[in-house]
């Protein structure tokens, strides 16, 4: 399930392994703006009345352009749709991107994950840009003579109006002792002692993203689909906790006196700080410039990430056994699901759509499952290219035996979170699916069976996943990994491989998932997660152990490309994975163990 790519690597053109792309103009699938009547697909969106409203409230206000960005007002990756404003304004359902409007031009940034999704979604009133923050804006604008201005209404939701869904009003509710690492006081002791130690002694620690009030006070919520977090704001003292939360909902405000005997309840304007001597530590990459522009600059500690998110992506021993048990229960039902396909594929029985639904519902059969932690990519032949396309009912390709299949999906349990991509083909693969694969694999390989310094960053040791492909000039465009959370969010920052992550620390848990994508042909990825532990070295080092219990598809791998460390770790992985669902899990595994 990958992510943005910091500094995008060009993928070459599938011509470079012997096979050309498929010209664009032969297909259907995506706009072509360059005709006259412009072309656009079944998916595409007219936009023309919301952009006509758009432009007439900009007029109003006096605004030459208004920046539209896909997040809300947590940072949040994954948002509802009450906050999906890109969406709705575009048409494009992507999990990252930024729009531009003007009185007579609209544009959509996005990065090269969704490149190709952006052209099947907008219509021609918007420029697709392939390529931040507010503070880069601001800089690119200086000197232009134009201003970035915060307006404090949203001039979307003016225009969505009525039709914007409703506010959030699920149950908040406690997470048992079982299943979290530490109670929450025990928690938010240790935040307080890192306030103490600090050399500048904060007096408060804010918090803006879902997943650190949920992971600090042991809370779930259903605020976002796939993400069992809940809105909120925590501002943290040495002495008290303020919340900033919507208690107009079940169990809300009586679940969280109990649980929290400290609660003063909700602050009416959000979180605040109160007068006298305070310093107040965010983290600014969960931090809107709305709620940082009003702490003053001598009042504020900042730093890339708060403490909170730091102290949470390194598990504890009773959290890694905890995720380690939520991944064997999930390859189960990876591996029942990849033997149902293959009873069913060549029977002509099966579409994306379908296995999207299938694989659903095996994982709703294994115990403390809580649904889908995100919606499952499941692609077929051309639609794989997409590095995150979902099938959607009625308008889904067929599976079949003479094409590549990608499935990148998983689930949450009460125990932990999971990721996981396999590749497959039931049928005879093409020489470069065939070493496409076998390289991807490769890299999957090199990275997780590597031994590095601690404090070592993810993005230094990141191009050993892509070396085997970069030997013939092949690349991904996406990144290699991304942490993954405690029955929280299935993108933990700042765990991974890109140049604002953390270095890797022991207890990390990283997905490992190279892949390669022929436009308009083909797509591979191959996933799994990994634990960062320490290395049986004399002197301390680190490295990997992945917790993906998912065999390979053998029909892909040309054996004669792994060099014999390769094939060793490759073979080590598979006796790991038959251990991992040893036992009555077995059982009607077949094959695929």
């Amino acid at each position: 399930h990958p992510q943005a790519c910091l500094g995008h690597w060009p993928c070459l053109d599938c011509c470079a392994a012997g096979r050309p792309p498929q010209d664009a103009s032969a297909r259907t699938d995506i706009r072509d703006c360059s005709v006259d009547p412009p072309y656009l697909p079944p998916t595409a969106i007219n936009t023309t009345v919301q952009l006509t409203a758009l432009r007439d409230i900009m007029r109003a206000h006096r605004v030459h352009a208004y920046i539209v960005p896909s997040t809300d007002a947590h940072m949040s990756e994954y948002i509802a749709e009450r906050d999906s404003r890109l969406g709705w304004l575009t048409g494009f359902t992507g999990s990252a991107g930024t729009g531009v409007v003007t009185q007579d031009k609209a544009a959509l940034w996005t990065d090269s994950r969704y490149w190709t999704q952006a052209e099947r979604q907008l219509d021609c009133n918007w420029e697709l840009q392939r390529t931040n923050t507010w503070n880069s804006y601001s800089q690119a604008l200086h000197g232009s003579g134009r201003t970035l201005l915060p307006i404090e209404n949203n001039l979307v939701d003016q225009v969505w109006g009525d039709q914007r869904p409703p506010p959030a009003s699920g149950e908040i509710y406690t997470l048992p002792a079982a299943f979290t690492g530490n109670s929450w006081q025990e928690k938010v002791a240790g935040i307080r002692q890192q306030m103490e130690q600090h050399v500048r002694r904060p007096t408060a620690v804010l918090l803006s993203g879902l997943e650190e009030t949920a992971w600090l006070f042991n809370l779930r919520g259903h605020d976002i689909p796939y993400n069992p977090v809940f809105y909120s704001y925590t501002l943290l003292t040495n002495t008290s906790i303020r919340w900033a939360a919507s208690l107009c909902r079940q169990g809300a405000r009586t679940g969280l006196s109990t649980h929290l005997p400290s609660f003063p309840g909700p602050a009416p304007t959000g979180p605040s700080p109160g007068p006298g001597n305070v310093t107040i530590w965010l983290g600014t990459e969960y931090t809107t410039y709305g709620l940082y522009g009003v702490i003053p600059q001598e009042k504020l500690l900042e730093d890339s990430y708060s403490p909170v998110m730091l102290a949470k992506a390194v598990k504890n021993p009773k959290e890694q056994k905890l995720l380690r048990a939520a991944h064997v229960r999930d390859a189960v039902a990876v591996i029942q699901y990849l033997l149902w396909l293959e009873k069913m594929v060549p029977q002509g029985q099966v579409d994306e759509f379908l296995g999207a639904q299938h694989i659903d519902t095996l994982r709703q059969a294994q115990e403390h499952n809580r649904g889908p932690s995100f919606q499952s990519i499941s692609a077929s032949g051309l639609n794989a290219a997409l590095a995150h396309y979902s099938p959607s009912n009625g308008s889904s390709r067929k599976l079949s035996v003479d094409e590549m299949y990608l499935s990148d999906t998983g689930g949450q349990y009460l125990d932990g979170t999971t990721d996981i991509t396999r590749t497959v083909h039931w049928g005879v693969p093409t020489p470069l699916q065939k070493e496409a694969y076998t390289r991807v694999l490769m890299g999957n390989i090199d990275l997780s069976r590597l031994v590095f310094p601690p404090n070592t960053a993810g993005r230094t040791v990141e191009s050993f996943a892509r070396r085997a492909l970069w030997d013939v000039g092949l690349n991904y465009g996406h990144g290699t990994g991304h942490g993954i959370g405690n029955f929280l969010s299935v993108h933990e920052w700042p765990v991974g491989f890109q140049s604002n992550n953390v270095p890797l620390a022991a207890g990390m848990f990283t997905s490992i998932e190279p892949g390669y994508y022929c436009d308009g042909e083909f797509g591979i990825r191959i996933e799994d997660v990994a634990l960062v532990v320490n290395a049986q070295t004399e002197v301390p080092f680190l490295t990997f152990e992945v917790v993906s219990l998912v065999p390979y598809d053998r029909n892909l791998i040309n054996l004669s490309l792994l060099s014999p460390e390769q094939v060793l770790g490759a073979r080590g992985r598979e006796a790991e994975q038959g251990c991992g669902v040893r036992g009555e899990r077995r059982r009607g595994l077949g094959g695929w163990m």
